[in-house]
């Protein structure tokens, strides 16, 4: 089970995602906006609104949308490897219990 700890908006219908292995990955949701809750993120200024959730640790929109992180994880390009404040022995640092996975 993977979970989000960084969103950035990169253009498009793309996200830079931080994960907690450390690693970064840019979603393209373009081909995703399907639907009640996310057909209204084709709108790219309501797109643009993604930011991190940490309570659900994923990326969320302003209108309530949000996706899996396992989902995201999966679609995902790797980048390159994240700082280290993301991993998973450190969630504890950010008020949050290591999740099992």
């Amino acid at each position: 089970m993977h979970w989000i700890c960084g969103v950035e908006y990169e253009g498009g219908y793309r996200l830079r995602l931080s994960f907690e292995d450390g690693s970064l990955r840019i979603v393209d949701l373009e081909h995703c906006l399907d639907g009640e809750m996310f057909e209204p993120l084709k709108d790219l200024r309501r797109f643009r609104t993604a930011h991190l959730n940490e309570d659900l640790d994923t990326v969320v929109w302003e209108n309530g949308a949000d996706m899996s992180p396992d989902f995201l994880y999966e679609i995902g390009v790797p980048v390159e490897k994240a700082d280290a404040r993301c991993v998973a022995e450190d969630r504890a640092d950010y008020g949050h219990e290591k999740k099992a996975g």
